[in-house]
């Protein structure tokens, strides 16, 4: 098995025939980043976010195929969301008492920069900072992520790892 490491700097170990590539996981990320941000819109806009947010949850993550490891970035009291109706409420809020809707916030854009990304055979891991602007003051929240990703039997990236967490300040230790 032989992985491929794509950063900044280039590309180490590459091998021909890779079934995921470097672009279908910007290009995955980007539509996570863009999901996000529709949902948001769709709320401020009083239409149907909870639904927007069904399906982008049913049509990113693989929870309808497996296990899917997803610990959100602002929970701490139900820190894993390992169902599918978890993953929800996190971004629209429901279930889970503590979720406030991260999506909802709203954020008009969502950006990745990868520290790097590493290709396997069938499946991809992805980690870096991702940056969110608020829709209303156009600040900018940093936070911290890992993705792992696999195809579905369409073709698809589907997202089975999904740890986010805020940067550690020393100032906040305990």
């Amino acid at each position: 098995m032989t992985a491929l490491l794509v950063s900044g700097a280039g590309v180490a170990n590459a091998e021909e025939g890779g079934q995921i590539t470097k672009e279908e996981v910007i290009k995955a990320q980007e539509a996570w980043g863009d999901a996000i941000v529709a949902i948001g819109d769709a709320y401020t806009d009083h239409r149907d976010y909870e639904e927007l947010a069904e399906k982008t949850v049913d049509d990113l993550y693989g929870y309808d195929e497996g296990i899917v490891l997803f610990k959100p970035t602002k929970a701490s009291e139900e820190p894993f969301r390992l169902s599918e109706d978890e993953a929800v409420s996190y971004f629209v809020t429901g279930i889970v008492p503590e979720d406030h809707g991260f999506a909802i916030q709203p954020w008009s854009d969502v950006r990745f920069e990868n520290a790097g990304i590493i290709i396997d055979e069938d499946s991809a891991l992805a980690m870096g900072h991702y940056y969110f602007t608020d829709a209303n003051t156009g600040e900018e929240t940093e936070a911290e992520y890992t993705f792992g990703y696999y195809k579905d039997e369409d073709g698809n990236l589907r997202i089975d790892l999904h740890h986010s967490s805020f940067p550690f300040n020393p100032n906040q230790a305990g």
